[in-house]
């Protein structure tokens, strides 16, 4: 199987899109998933919560390398978005037409675990920080 240069790059694009998604999500069900059910006066539902899934507790002692590890997958992935952004699709018509909505998805994909990342470090990191003060 011989793969061009073009063919791989979008390739592992795509699969550093989906772990970042992953990661990213991680970072919700570690964190702001617990803190959100607590500000919200849900502390019951935690428990129970807690209680079906007790790897939550696990999770969430490692926040700090959850948290690095997912930052390091949405730069990767952002610096592949970045190289792709401007490769030229195939010059069929439904090539050209697939190749435009896969980029379109990876794009949304891409905001979407920036965004799942930026609340779940909201509610891990920032706001217990200014809640200590």
């Amino acid at each position: 199987m011989n793969l061009s240069k073009d063919t791989y790059i979008i390739k592992s694009n795509k699969l550093a899109n989906y772990l970042t998604l992953f990661i990213s999500t991680g970072t919700i069900f570690c964190c702001a998933l617990p803190a959100l059910l607590v500000s919200l006066g849900a502390g019951a539902a935690l428990s129970s919560l807690i209680s079906i899934f007790p790897q939550l507790v696990m999770l969430s002692t490692y926040k700090i390398p959850i948290f690095i590890g997912a930052f390091i997958m949405l730069i990767v992935s952002g610096i592949m978005q970045y190289f792709t952004r401007l490769m030229p699709c195939p010059s069929n018509k439904s090539q050209a037409a697939a190749c435009t909505q896969a980029r379109k998805v990876s794009i949304f994909i891409y905001f979407l675990s920036v965004g799942i990342f930026l609340v779940g470090l909201l509610f891990a990191l920032i706001i217990p920080f200014f809640m200590k003060v």
